[in-house]
């Protein structure tokens, strides 16, 4: 099923992601918690891959489980970089052979040992022009990432709601976000977005922070800043690994408390492969 058919019938939509783990151990894990989760009855799950497409294979297989043997509606990531245009159809296609009808269509992140890195002339270099292709061939319902606090490689906030903009008028269905700490920053992202003609389903994406070396990761990536609040009560506690694990989940129900009774169309969750932590979150909404 397209997720664009399930937001027409519904105003809210709770979905998890999930990566391809990278050891035999690590997918043991996953499917335990795949197990945990699909009682919640998730309105869909999405699937990442690496750095420059560089576990594309692994993550075919895993949505084509995920979707075609555990029974989750799932939305495959997909993206340019990497690949050439004459890449990408085969890919495509290969999806659609597997059953998949979900697509979140990224310009994606260069891969980590080329810090010089620069699209190739037979490439896309966006994620608009990559929306553009997909449409075209139909078939599959494109979702694209927003970013509450602007993309750390755009201009400028104006510039990074113009791409949207552009993803949007190109076929994008719906819109999910990067992760983000403070609510004030989606409500504003949502209202701008509205602004420039972007009114589609923009559903707010959610990681509870349960370890104190999050923080420091979260700053790193950047577009993802931690309140100094939140780093005060963490640091007060960051070696007891419960107590901190407790202080994330705290503030990130009464976050996903506060975007639903705001109106927030539903939450989608960063779960980093655990289940614990979103089905705790979950359960107390």
């Amino acid at each position: 099923m397209r997720i664009s058919d399930i937001l027409q019938k519904k105003t809210r939509t709770f979905s998890f992601e999930f990566f391809p783990p990278k050891t035999d151990a690590g997918y043991q894990t996953l499917f335990n918690t795949l197990k945990k989760l699909k009682p919640l009855n998730p309105d869909f799950v999405s699937v990442t891959y690496g750095a420059g497409g560089s576990n594309r294979q692994n993550s075919f297989d895993l949505v084509d489980k995920i979707k075609n043997e555990i029974g989750l509606e799932v939305m495959a990531h997909f993206t340019c970089v990497g690949h050439s245009v004459t890449d990408l159809q085969p890919s495509l296609d290969e999806l659609k052979r597997r059953g998949i009808d979900n697509i979140l269509a990224l310009r994606g992140d260069p891969p980590k040992n080329q810090p010089d890195w620069s699209p190739s002339p037979d490439s896309y270099q966006f994620a608009s022009d990559l929306v553009r292709h997909i449409r075209i061939g139909g078939h599959f319902c494109i979702g694209v990432a927003g970013y509450p606090e602007v993309h750390p490689q755009a201009e400028s906030r104006q510039k990074d709601l113009e791409n949207l903009k552009r993803k949007v008028d190109e076929g994008a269905d719906f819109v999910i976000t990067q992760l983000f700490f403070n609510n004030e920053d989606y409500f504003r992202f949502v209202d701008d977005a509205a602004k420039v003609g972007v009114f589609c389903r923009i559903i707010p994406g959610i990681m509870p922070i349960t370890a104190y070396s999050q923080i420091k990761r979260f700053s790193e990536m950047g577009g993802a800043k931690v309140p100094e609040s939140l780093v005060t009560s963490l640091t007060e506690v960051e070696t007891d690994a419960t107590e901190v694990a407790l202080v994330g989940l705290e503030y990130a129900m009464n976050q996903c408390r506060n975007l639903l009774d705001r109106g927030a169309p539903g939450l989608h969750f960063y779960t980093l492969n655990k289940s614990a932590a979103t089905r705790l979150i979950f359960e107390n909404l």
